[in-house]
């Protein structure tokens, strides 16, 4: 894959994930669409390719649902960030703008998680009231932990006895 269909694979797999695009023919618009906003932003330049790629490699490190819908909120957050200072008037621009829209509407709770584990990354563990008040969570956490663990080991011996591997 080269680093001018990066976004477009972003996209799809965004669009796809989520069962937004059921029809082929919208999708191959936005193929035109992305294609616009490439020459816009002059997308084949030598430098594109600098570094690899800025968010499909992301993408492989989040596997379940759940845990997607977070990574995928923050992206398309950042993609409608960037349309924000574009020529909103051009129709293939308001037409990316649209579905990115209606696809971030479907993840609510993905921009929500993101904003809680960044304010986590900011907390300054250093500060002496911040630790007082982790080591009062500490056990509330462990349990939480706990029981996600025995959840998890639940499942996977369910699995096990419904397999016949």
């Amino acid at each position: 894959m080269t680093c001018q269909t990066y976004n477009l694979f972003v996209l799809s797999v965004i669009t796809i994930y989520f069962g937004r695009f059921g029809n082929s023919l919208i999708l191959a618009q936005l193929q035109n669409d992305i294609d616009q906003l490439k020459a816009d932003f002059n997308s084949s330049h030598s430098d594109v390719a600098d570094g690899g790629p800025i968010f499909t490699d992301k993408l492989i490190n989040w596997t379940e649902r759940n845990e997607k819908r977070i990574i995928l909120s923050q992206i398309v957050s950042m993609y409608l960030e960037m349309l924000e200072n574009t020529d909103k008037s051009k129709a293939h621009i308001k037409n990316i703008r649209e579905e990115l829209s209606t696809l971030q509407k479907d993840l609510p709770d993905g921009l929500k998680k993101m904003k809680d584990l960044m304010d986590l990354a900011k907390l300054q563990m250093s500060d002496l009231k911040i630790q007082r008040k982790a080591v009062n969570e500490l056990f509330s956490v462990l349990q939480k932990l706990v029981e996600t663990s025995t959840s998890l080991k639940r499942k996977r011996s369910q699995f096990q006895r419904r397999c016949n591997c």
